[in-house]
């Protein structure tokens, strides 16, 4: 099936007014992600390498320091959603259940009731991904972590994807994949492969969805330690670019335009990158309104390169040193209105 439609999908700076998003008494859904950067808890894990982020560490990460991340996060979640929280929230570099429930608990986001859904992952570091969501917006039917396994049977996996299958405003069938790929630490072109194991892994499970219900309304989200020229996007997962004709069983990244006004949400060395990806069946575009896509770039997330000139996401450390920053990626959010 092909439609030719005007899409209202772009990526831009938060900055507009709130009523930017208004649509008439459609149900929004607005769906947030973040990479939080390590969100470890303060105490010794003897089954994790969660050694530096303890008091006896290099980082000397106490209660104290956690306390004050949580509170960040809960910041920008709260303002993420302008008149109301996010419905849905995907989260990487956590360590585990209990910084969630102190999240969710702890904070004033307790008056939201946001529900938790999470899974150990074989990450040595311990770190995991997880979907924090709001019962009156939406329910899950089945939830499961999907392996990534090594290249080679002695690899060790990586991070699992997070798949969510649920009902949004009980009323639509969503298909929820929440990805932490292989990050680039030991060099672009050597962990490739590993990426593109994870997203011919997504691309199957994708796949069988489309095949048993040409209809699944899929929406993958994540931090993919690629850009969405990467082969593992573009052409593994087969993202295409939204300013084309729709067709129902092919995936569109939102966050591929001819002309981008944000520079990215992660940046490194001088250079701003699109990690932090949103990408949806084509059914999401052809039976939602409004499909925006927009990095979460408020000022105080962000402060000045020294090194490297303009402006760079404001880190918990700057090295080793405590900065009582947020994240080294900016948050990003998906909003759109049912019919």
């Amino acid at each position: 099936m092909r439609k030719l439609i005007v899409l209202s999908v772009w990526l831009f700076v938060v900055g507009l007014s709130s009523g930017a998003f208004a649509q008439g008494n459609e149900m929004p859904i607005t769906i947030m992600f973040w990479n939080v950067e390590n969100l470890f808890d303060p105490f010794d894990d003897s089954l994790t390498a969660d050694e530096e982020f303890t008091p006896e560490g290099p980082r000397h990460w106490t209660w104290t320091k956690f306390k004050h991340k949580l509170n960040n996060i809960y910041k920008v979640i709260a303002m993420a959603g302008e008149w109301n929280p996010p419905d849905i929230i995907g989260l990487c570099e956590v360590e585990n259940r209990w910084v969630l429930e102190q999240l969710v608990r702890n904070t004033p986001l307790l008056k939201y009731e946001y529900r938790i859904i999470h899974y150990d992952s074989p990450d040595q570091r311990g770190i995991d991904v997880a979907m924090l969501y709001v019962p009156g917006s939406f329910r899950p039917i089945h939830t499961a972590p999907q392996k990534v396994m090594g290249l080679k049977p002695e690899d060790e996996p990586a991070r699992d994807i997070l798949y969510v299958k649920g009902l949004i405003h009980e009323s639509d069938t969503v298909h929820l994949f929440i990805n932490h790929w292989p990050s680039r630490y030991r060099g672009e072109m050597i962990t490739e492969p590993e990426r593109v194991k994870a997203a011919g892994i997504l691309r199957k499970s994708a796949d069988s969805l489309l095949t048993h219900d040409p209809d699944s309304r899929i929406i993958i989200f994540g931090d993919f330690n690629d850009e969405p020229e990467d082969i593992s996007i573009s052409e593994i997962l087969s993202a295409r670019y939204t300013g084309e004709d729709v067709e129902t069983d092919a995936l569109y990244n939102l966050t591929v335009f001819p002309s981008r006004s944000c520079p990215g949400t992660q940046k490194y060395q001088g250079k701003w990158s699109f990690f932090d990806q949103f990408i949806v069946a084509g059914n999401i575009l052809l039976n939602y309104d409004s499909c925006c896509v927009k990095v979460l770039d408020f000022e105080f997330l962000l402060e000045e390169d020294k090194v490297y000139t303009g402006r760079k996401p404001f880190r918990t450390y700057n090295g080793y040193h405590y900065q009582r920053g947020f994240s080294d990626h900016l948050p990003v959010c998906l909003k759109f209105y049912i019919k």
